[in-house]
Order: C-alpha cells, then sequence, then structure tokens
C-alpha cells in the first residue's frame, strides 16, 4: 500500500502528470458543455416543431376527394 502511495505521489510530482490531470479537466468540461449544449437546443428544437406541426394542421387542408365518376 506503502508503495502504492509513493508512486501516486511522484506522478503528481512530475510535470506531466499535472499537464495530464489539467488536459483532463479541460475535457470533462468540454464534454459537460457539448451535453448541455445538445440538450437545450434538442429542447428548442423540439418546441419549434411541435409549433410548426400545429400551425401547419391548423392551417394546411388536403383538398377535397373528388367524386367517382359514374
Amino acid at each position: 500500500m506503502k508503495a502504492f502511495v509513493n508512486s501516486v505521489r511522484a506522478f503528481a510530482r512530475e510535470e506531466d502528470g499535472v499537464a495530464l490531470t489539467e488536459y483532463l479537466i479541460l475535457l470533462a468540461l468540454l464534454v459537460g458543455g457539448v451535453i448541455g449544449a445538445v440538450t437545450l437546443a434538442g429542447q428548442n428544437l423540439s418546441a419549434a416543431w411541435d409549433t410548426w406541426a400545429t400551425w401547419f394542421t391548423d392551417n394546411v387542408s388536403a383538398p377535397p376527394a373528388a367524386a367517382p365518376a359514374g
């Protein structure tokens, strides 16, 4: 167990370990931002689609069916 703690401390002291930690934090922030943007855009897009579908249903109707020739 002591060897593990010493190796973690050595890793933290190295510059590569600090840089890796910074990159992982930056990656987590970017992923969180992308997830938030997709969630927000998805909700707004869904609302816009529903509004358009309601307008289309209310304002556009199919022409009446032609009477059969007889």
